[in-house]
């Protein structure tokens, strides 16, 4: 189990709806082979949504642990004033924390150059 110390706070992540919206108006889009990301200035929080196209329960569940301890590890070097919304993508379930963490690692480089 994780001390306090290590854990993701809930203040770190976008909850409502309302938060995803506001989150996702004006948002810079980048499209990968098993996310879709909307960076938008915020306050460094992440959301992460995975319908049923990206697998059943299990696998959507798993996503989501591997998308929110890849932020939690780097968000000081991902996300310094902007908050995050990860969308799943078919496929990505299959994916190793590693391959998970270097695709959006690409989304975030290409979000930070402008393009």
């Amino acid at each position: 189990m994780r001390t306090v110390a290590e854990r993701l706070p809930k203040s770190a992540r976008l909850r409502r709806r309302s938060e995803f919206v506001a989150a996702g108006r004006g948002a810079r889009r980048a499209v990968l082979p098993h996310f879709i990301v909307l960076i938008n200035r915020g306050s460094g929080r992440i959301g992460i949504t995975a319908s049923r196209k990206a697998g059943g329960a299990v696998e959507r569940n798993r996503i989501k642990r591997v998308v929110r301890e890849a932020f939690r590890k780097y968000r000081s070097t991902w996300c310094q004033g902007k908050d995050l919304i990860v969308i799943a993508r078919a496929g990505a379930s299959d994916l190793s924390y590693e391959e998970a963490v270097r695709e959006l690692a690409v989304a975030l480089r290409a979000a930070r150059s402008g393009g």
